[in-house]
């Protein structure tokens, strides 16, 4: 009798790495296109110069390499778009390069490529470019095509405290391309559920518990929610599959955390926005919380109690 002795994974699932990833793309359509018409022209090409340098990036480093070349899986190509839906519609073309350029090379190839990085690529693109050029990430313009005026800097909601609850849901204020409209955003959440690219536990906890400790720390719960990226984090870089924790309790603390810095920071912190910061926290705890909170290992007998 012949015996095979392959690596793991010995089972498969049908739904491949691509397929995943053009759900996610899908579901960023909707929030893609409201950034799009809000901030017109400059806005699309941010993130085409974001989506292509992170294809770019993975392919060259994957040919250098002489590695077997996967840009068709299309994780680099969500990746730059993440990378790009979160920049200011006036930023610099260059600040797209070099943060999709670090996200693809620094953050996820060189630590083995996709399922190997422990940190999301675009958060610690976007935690990079915030430390080195603070002026541009923080500088951003009020859509210009839902109050047909010239684009005007503006400071966001988040700074400022006196934004309407309209304006925030609808999308017709300052901010990021991607993080202004809660309404795509949450069209795009029904997309991923429904597909069931995610689970509910992450970006519904993550939300819950932003507005549980926003209102222990004495700000409104509902605009800490509307307000600054919340619900992009929530819905797009939380749910990041290598990123977060394999069982459905861990995922909750893993969300439960992300909020807390997140109401902590912006309370008891000089910067307004703790999203990129929560999540990056989160990600290096993730290891320690699969520790505590193992999954059962498939094929292990169940120890019977003697009577």
């Amino acid at each position: 009798m012949n015996l095979r002795i392959s690596t793991a994974p010995h089972i498969h699932h049908p739904v491949t790495t691509q397929r995943l990833m053009i759900y996610v793309l899908l579901a960023l359509l909707p929030t893609t296109a409201v950034g799009i018409y809000a901030f017109g022209l400059p806005a699309l090409m941010l993130l085409a110069i974001s989506c292509v340098t992170a294809v770019l990036s993975e392919f060259l480093w994957q040919k250098i390499a002489k590695k077997r070349v996967l840009i068709s899986d299309c994780s680099a190509l969500v990746t730059g778009l993440i990378l790009g839906l979160n920049l200011p519609a006036n930023a610099p073309w260059w600040l797209a390069v070099i943060g999709s350029a670090f996200a693809v090379l620094l953050v996820k190839q060189l630590f083995g490529g996709l399922g190997d990085n422990f940190l999301n690529p675009a958060m610690a693109a976007r935690a990079v470019l915030l430390a080195s050029w603070p002026v541009h990430m923080t500088s951003f313009v009020l859509p210009t095509f839902f109050s047909g005026a010239d684009a005007v800097t503006g400071a966001t909601p988040l700074a400022t405290k006196s934004a309407q609850l309209m304006d925030l849901f609808m999308g017709n204020i300052p901010g990021t391309i991607g993080e202004v409209s809660k309404v795509a955003i949450l069209l795009g959440l029904l997309i991923l559920l429904f597909t069931r690219t995610i689970t509910w536990h992450i970006p519904f906890t993550m939300v819950a518990s932003v507005f549980v400790f926003s209102w222990l720390f004495g700000a409104d719960p509902v605009y800490a929610i509307l307000s600054g990226g919340v619900l992009f984090g929530a819905v797009f870089m939380a749910t990041d599959y290598v990123t977060n924790p394999m069982t459905a309790s861990g995922k909750m603390i893993y969300a439960a955390g992300i909020g807390l810095i997140i109401a902590v920071i912006r309370q008891f912190g000089a910067y307004p926005e703790g999203v990129t910061y929560g999540i990056l926290l989160m990600n290096i705890a993730t290891p320690l919380i699969d520790r505590f909170l193992p999954q059962k290992i498939y094929g292990r007998q169940k120890e019977v109690k003697k009577a």
